[in-house]
């Protein structure tokens, strides 16, 4: 009812009459009055349907009908309403004691207080989900571009996991393939990818047609001497150590992110997925339940001892993290996970070259959303709200993850591949888009 939200100020009503001397004897209060509580307007909000109402007045009204419509018209509004500020600063220089006087009462009313709050929540919430409500025209254009953009990442995603399955079958196939079954090329292949130079020893190994059986019984000492002659000893340690490597699986090792994919499905769609939404709980699980196989060549790569290491060779003999790599690592987890992320794409830039980089911009992007999300906890003081946040967070992805578990013997290799891809190339696509609605939302926050 519109008594229920009627403002109660005697003394006030002796400012129904004033007006403003040297411009107009019929200018009054009663001219800028709210239709709510029939005094002049604090704040003005404007509405769709034209009328104006006391922005508190709008808040008790919301708080105690929960309707998103006009007391006066009852046409609903669109977005969330916004001070009218031409109406505002109009109204003040007009009548600038009773705007002070009608403000000190407002301010003093509890009530008010907590509509006006509970709001303003309110229009957070909606902001954050709509950020462009009340802009008809450009979220017409937005929606409809949005659409497109889907429409052809979604194809470009078929086309892509086409192009990389009808990939694997060539040049993934020694993860797969016996070291036994081994060709001469195929040798010629894994020695190269040991580093740029093993590409000194290629013309000798192809000469010999070392196939896989051969490379099997080669010893350190066949590689010092004719027909081999590798006088490095750094490159033989290379090379004996890898072909160690290669004799305990069986295999060639993945050496790679197709490779590691190839082996590894399950893994490398999790680690994708895990580490985009909650960094910090998937490096923490690598720690716990997969610390030789992945985290140790993590931490090496984004931690490095020396400035200067070839990149196969740090990976062929790991050792405990010295106390300087674990003091640098846990202050990057602790304030920028999404670095760690962005330090070990930057590691494999040389191997590859453009999906590194998608890497990287996605870990840049989601290093500013992170930041906006800590910046609307503390801009809302509602930094007691963050154990039962990141409790919530911890249950919807260990849910999540136990889920996709039980579920992943079941799905097609073809949805795995359209989601991997489309986290790998799409997602800072997305996050471009959230990063824009999130500075807009600040934006219209501020103002």
């Amino acid at each position: 009812k519109m008594e229920d939200i009627q403002i109660i100020a005697p003394n006030m009503m002796k400012t129904e009459e004033e007006t403003i001397p040297g411009i107009s004897r019929q200018i009054s209060v009663s001219e800028f009055s709210c239709h709510c509580c029939y005094d002049i307007l604090v704040n003005p909000t404007t509405l769709n349907c034209g009328h104006s109402f006391c922005r508190h007045c709008l808040a008790l009204w919301w708080v105690s009908s929960k309707k998103t419509e006009c007391p006066e018209c009852r046409e609903k509004w669109e977005g969330f309403p916004k001070v009218n500020i031409l109406l505002r600063d109009a109204i003040e220089k007009l009548f600038p004691d009773a705007i002070k006087l009608r403000s000190e009462d407002i301010q003093q009313n509890n009530d008010i207080v907590h509509s006006l709050a509970a709001f303003h929540k309110y229009g957070n919430d909606q902001i954050s989900i709509t950020p462009n409500a009340g802009r008809a025209n450009p979220q017409r254009g937005g929606g409809f571009f949005s659409g497109v953009l889907t429409a052809l990442t979604g194809v470009a995603v078929v086309l892509l996991v086409y192009h990389w399955s009808s990939r694997e079958s060539e040049h993934d196939l020694l993860v797969h393939k016996s070291v036994a079954k081994w060709t001469a090329e195929e040798v010629i292949f894994w020695l190269e990818q040991l580093g740029p130079w093993a590409s000194l020893y290629r013309e000798r190994f192809l000469s010999e047609r070392v196939n896989g059986r051969l490379l099997l019984t080669l010893t350190d000492e066949d590689f010092s001497k004719a027909p081999y002659n590798i006088e490095n000893s750094s490159h033989r340690k290379a090379i004996i150590m890898e072909l160690e490597r290669v004799k305990t699986l069986g295999v060639k090792p993945p050496q790679n992110l197709w490779e590691y994919k190839a082996v590894n499905p399950g893994k490398s769609l999790f680690l994708l997925y895990a580490l985009k939404s909650s960094p910090r709980l998937s490096m923490l699980y690598l720690y716990l339940f997969d610390y030789a196989e992945t985290f140790l060549p993590f931490i090496h790569t984004i931690c490095p001892v020396q400035e200067k290491e070839d990149l196969i060779t740090k990976f062929l003999d790991f050792k405990e993290p010295t106390w300087k790599q674990w003091r640098e690592f846990l202050v990057k987890y602790s304030f920028l996970p999404y670095q760690l992320i962005a330090e070990f794409a930057w590691d494999w830039l040389d191997v590859h070259y453009w999906t590194s980089r998608f890497l990287i911009v996605n870990a840049m992007l989601l290093s500013v959303l992170e930041l906006f999300s800590f910046w609307r906890i503390w801009s809302r003081n509602e930094l007691k709200t963050v154990p039962h946040i990141m409790w919530s967070h911890f249950w919807k992805v260990s849910t999540q993850g136990l889920f996709v578990a039980i579920f992943w013997p079941i799905i097609p290799q073809f949805i795995c591949n359209c989601l991997f891809y489309w986290a790998l190339y799409f997602n800072p696509i997305i996050n471009i888009d959230l990063v824009v609605k999130e500075v807009r939302r600040l934006e219209t926050q501020v103002l």
